[in-house]
């Protein structure tokens, strides 16, 4: 048995452990454990109620040296055999160097220090897919952040030209760095507003008198979608099932009012997949990187995971595609329904890890959709916070029945909370403190977004009914915890756009 550990403190990161240890590959009988170093202090506990089969390796601390630390001695002691980091930050930081200076490069999977500027670093990123020849946006520029004028006028150029613009704060931002401009009233403020979240950091990394470099695309139409690319040593790839995000707060466009976040939720697959975008996806992103990747002396197994804006006729066919940004890890929340429909995530890694990609095939549950929501940290407080992902209350308890979620096939993964001994509960520790995950089969003569629509209100169904819910301090039949309700729906309008009969 091939012991997988996942390294990180997230849901994807029990997630994916979860489905190397219970997934059932119909092509192959290895077997495998899945492992994780460190998570969340809810994780153990939850896993033993739950009886999952998925061990856990602490660390000193959550830095990328006390992972490398944990991660080293596992390795010595046979303890585990592959390790998958997910944070992006422990790559910045060098976990991947770490481990491979200790002789154990082969057995993590990862970009190393000198690659993490793939995503740590977006202009530096942009002017790599240039290189590659791979499609971005239609104009682009780096300017200094401070020089006002400059930045006006490129706006304003980009909204005549092409519709809009995007400020984009070009370093590591949780995926919350980019603010669209869609007219001319809204430079200054979307301007300001940018500059405000992000001067400390600016301040932290070129002081005050240095220039800030400061992100200007041309704003980009078409359907959002993104894809997660395994890639080994010799660069052989594979495109895993794709997903589609849901990054804003509430349902609607991403405003100040309903800022970009964490992740609120995915379903998988996409609405928009079909075999010829996955087609696309290899030949015009998957293959020009790596090989640009493989000059470069940058390419070792990895995940990336290309965010992509992507155009298509009238059947729904793409015909065009360009790259926002490439992150260097699986995306959170989209990884957990994409692990989800995979047989054999186990050995699609060890494969990763050991030049082998080519011979292995994802083994995707084609007749099932995959629903995921995150389980927010809703308004109010002794301090009147504003909920996720502004200031949130922790230190509430969790009510949560198992029994019920289990019987309806609806999975719980624990993220942003705690579990205290002493008295025996698990208490809310702010932002997306779990997520709610489920699966449906496709029938015969039903669509996709018959099928989504149902599993979201089922999901729905139990949220609403308080069967997770975190108890308010001033109302203990109340429940702190909100969600999106719209999670899934994009199936039903894709079959009225593309099917309207």
């Amino acid at each position: 048995m091939k012991k997988i550990a996942f390294a990180g403190t997230d849901g994807r990161t029990l997630l994916w452990a979860f489905v190397v240890s219970t997934a059932t590959s119909a092509l192959n009988d290895d077997e495998y454990a899945g492992m994780v170093f460190r998570g969340t202090p809810s994780m153990p506990k939850f896993a033993e109620i739950m009886n999952w089969p998925v061990a856990f390796i602490p660390t000193k601390d959550n830095s990328a040296e006390g992972y490398a630390a944990a991660i080293v001695e596992a390795l010595r002691q046979e303890a585990v055999d592959y390790v998958v980091p997910m944070p992006e930050g422990l790559l910045f930081e060098g976990l991947v160097d770490a481990v491979e200076k200790e002789g154990f490069g082969d057995r993590i999977l990862g970009l190393n220090a000198a690659a993490a500027f793939i995503e740590g670093d977006k202009i530096a990123c942009k002017e790599l897919c240039m290189e590659a020849g791979i499609p971005v946006a239609d104009a682009w520029t780096s300017t200094d952040a401070k020089d006002y004028p400059t930045i006006l006028e490129t706006c304003l150029a980009y909204i005549q030209q092409f519709g809009g613009a995007v400020l984009k704060y070009p370093y590591s931002a949780g995926g919350k760095g980019a603010r669209i401009i869609l007219n001319s009233w809204e430079i200054r403020e979307v301007y300001d507003t940018l500059i405000n979240d992000y001067k400390d950091s600016y301040r932290k990394l070129f002081g005050k008198k240095n220039a800030w470099p400061l992100l200007i695309e041309s704003l980009m139409a078409g359907v959002e979608i993104s894809f997660t690319i395994l890639v080994d040593r010799q660069g052989h790839y594979q495109i895993l099932p794709t997903a589609m995000d849901y990054p804003e707060r509430f349902e609607g466009p991403a405003s100040k009012s309903n800022p970009i976040t964490g992740g609120t939720g995915a379903v998988s697959p996409h609405p928009m997949e079909t075999p010829a975008l996955l087609e696309m996806a290899g030949n015009t992103i998957a293959e020009p990187l790596i090989q640009k990747m493989k000059q470069r002396g940058l390419l070792r197994p990895a995940i990336l995971y290309p965010g992509c804006f992507v155009s298509f006729d009238g059947a729904m066919n793409p015909i065009r595609i360009r790259v926002s940004e490439i992150n260097i890890r699986p995306g959170e929340p989209e990884a957990q329904p994409v692990a989800r429909r995979l047989r054999n995530l186990g050995q699609l890694i060890q494969a990763t890890l050991t030049g082998s990609l080519h011979t292995v095939v994802p083994e995707v549950r084609q007749d099932q959709v995959s629903l995921c929501i995150a389980l927010m940290t809703g308004p109010g407080g002794p301090d009147g916070q504003k909920g996720y992902p502004w200031s949130c209350t922790k230190g509430e308890p969790l009510e949560i029945d198992t029994k019920y979620l289990k019987r309806k096939g609806i999975q719980v993964i624990p993220s942003a909370m705690t579990w205290l001994d002493e008295k025996e509960v698990f208490k809310s520790d702010g932002t997306r403190v779990a997520f709610l995950n489920a699966n449906a089969t496709i029938k015969e003569h039903e669509t996709c977004g018959v099928i989504a629509d149902r599993l979201r209100k089922k999901l729905l169904s139990a949220f609403d009914n308080g069967k997770i819910r975190v108890i308010p301090r001033e109302d203990s039949k109340g429940n702190r915890l909100d969600l999106r309700r719209d999670i899934g729906s994009h199936y039903l309008k894709a079959e009225t756009i593309f099917n309207p009969k």
